[in-house]
């Protein structure tokens, strides 16, 4: 005797931009319902923008050569700060998938007639927005204590353009790892490590100044190259072999992220 089996009319269609649409509204009404989440994740950023900037920015503007001050160290710092306010917003998009797949959301949605990339979809775009208006707040915040770029338009273009490339690969990867967190608090420090790369590069002092066996992890890890491109485009200078390795980086960050994400969830779905 065969067991019955339930089967979708044949007449139904998986619609995947509309369903992608629809879990993306979802996750930008969370983020306005609860806009704590989004004030705790760029709050980090700023507060070591202020406490680098005005308690060791004078000694540490003095140690780039040049005669620099406060004023060159702002300059100097601001990217780094950029890319930290990106980690951090990556952070809770971990947070927010762990909480849909540990609360059940997850498996509700499996039992309902929509397309399976929309749920991650949904997240990873929701996530790209959240970071662009907590870069704006955050950059906002760094031209009020000194910052002052030299690009024109067409920096400020490419900028953009490039930390929604960043942006867009770090959320995938919070996405892979937001799945195997097995709890909120763990999934909440998992990212802690990309929190930390910034220290361990040129975010905050030249590679330069570092121990040799320090100085070059700092020199090939993938976070330098990111910061150095933003530098150079937010200062108006050449980006050298920066901005390929970057991109470089960028591209095997996103696929990786993407294929471990579709791996992890398309397991939980077959189980």
């Amino acid at each position: 005797m065969s067991t019955p089996t339930l089967a979708a009319p044949a007449n139904l269609k998986f619609h995947p931009l509309r369903d992608s649409a629809t879990m993306l509204r979802r996750n930008l009404k969370r983020m306005v319902r609860y806009p704590s989440m989004t004030v705790q994740l760029i709050g980090m950023p700023i507060i070591f923008l202020l406490l680098f900037v005005y308690v060791f920015g004078g000694t540490l503007g003095a140690g780039l050569g040049g005669g620099g001050g406060r004023a060159d160290y702002v300059n100097y710092l601001a990217p780094g700060i950029i890319l930290m306010t990106v980690t951090a917003t990556v952070q809770g998009t971990t947070i927010s998938v762990c909480m849909d797949m540990t609360e059940g959301i997850i498996a509700r949605f499996r039992t309902m007639h929509i397309a399976r990339v929309s749920v991650l979809t949904g997240h990873v775009i929701g996530s790209v927005i959240q970071a662009m208006i907590s870069l704006a707040m955050v950059i906002g915040v760094a031209l009020l204590v000194g910052f002052r770029p030299a690009a024109g338009v067409g920096g400020w273009l490419a900028t953009a353009g490039f930390l929604v490339v960043v942006s867009f690969a770090l959320v995938w990867l919070a996405v892979a790892l937001g799945q195997v967190s097995k709890t909120v608090e763990s999934a909440s420090n998992v990212l802690m490590p990309l929190m930390l790369l910034p220290f361990i590069g040129s975010g905050f002092v030249p590679t330069d100044s570092m121990p040799a066996g320090l100085r070059w992890f700092a020199e090939y890890q993938p976070f330098t190259p990111i910061i150095e491109t933003l530098r150079g485009l937010l200062m108006d200078k050449p980006l050298g072999h920066n901005g390929w390795l970057a991109l470089g980086w960028c591209a095997l960050i996103a696929l990786g992220g993407y294929l471990w994400s579709k791996r992890l969830f398309n397991r939980e779905y077959a189980g």
